[in-house]
């Protein structure tokens, strides 16, 4: 059954990732904002959902497994974060690939401290 709901939360996160990338990359064809969006939008989520859990905030081990190994895990990216930046180095967007890099890893920590800080928001 665990890995039903692993597979659900994958297949659920590998959709969403798509359509979200995609309807925002329309809108910034220069820079990959899609991908962006989706991994600090996923860290926030786990940093919220793992510390709330970490807080006693009591969810199912089947939710944690659909939302964090399945859900989230298709949902952020790191091998499209890493071809992107690759691509934009090839291209010679120099200052695009430093920014995708910097941006992408500094703002996925601190979406997981703001993830956290709301879940122990929650749990005072």
């Amino acid at each position: 059954m665990q890995l039903i709901y692993i597979g659900l939360g994958g297949f659920i996160g590998a959709v969403l990732r798509f359509v979200l990338a995609r309807f925002i990359n329309n809108f910034f064809t220069s820079f990959p904002l899609g991908t962006l969006v989706v991994n600090v939008t996923g860290s926030f989520i786990l940093g919220f959902i793992i510390y709330g859990v970490l807080s006693g905030k009591n969810i199912s081990p089947e939710f944690r497994d659909f939302s964090t190994i399945g859900f989230l895990g298709a949902f952020t990216t790191m091998s499209t974060f890493a071809y992107e930046s690759l691509r934009l180095a090839e291209l010679s967007e120099y200052m695009y690939f430093g920014l995708n890099i910097f941006l992408n890893i500094f703002l996925c920590l601190l979406a997981v401290y703001l993830g956290r800080e709301l879940a122990l928001l929650f749990n005072r």
